[in-house]
């Protein structure tokens, strides 16, 4: 399987600064991805990149990561995004992955197995501050 991460900035090309606010962009993003009709997911992170030019800049940017999309659609959302951002561009990396699911088909009885879990974490806690 192939996993290519689509990393694209917030800062303007030509103002050199993020125009609206993130969550703007990430819908935006998530309106293209789901045209396109690829599961995805995202995170928002904190980069530096280099311009055409040279000038170097530190930039909110979305990493976009999808699982085997067909041929072309990275390319195709990059260039969208490229240009609903008002990007230089855009930068795409691919790299072989084995991905696989877990399952688990035990019966799940709810917060209170999380409950119980964090009370213990809780009563360790306590238990080691005050040797």
């Amino acid at each position: 399987m192939t996993e290519i991460t689509i990393s694209v900035g917030l800062n303007d090309a030509v103002t050199k600064r993020q125009e609206f606010q993130t969550e703007m962009y990430v819908d935006a993003m998530k309106y293209v991805c789901q045209n396109h009709h690829v599961p995805f997911s995202f995170i928002v992170s904190e980069g530096g990149y280099f311009h055409e030019n040279g000038d170097y800049t530190q930039e909110k940017t979305l990493v976009i990561c999808l699982i085997d999309p067909e041929k072309g659609v990275a390319d195709s959302i990059a260039r969208d995004l490229c240009f609903l951002f008002h990007q230089e561009s855009v930068l795409i990396t691919e790299s072989k992955v084995r991905a696989y699911y877990i399952k688990d088909k035990r019966k799940y009885s709810g917060l209170t197995r999380l409950s119980r879990l964090f009370n213990m974490q809780k009563k360790q806690s306590a238990t080691s501050k005050q040797a």
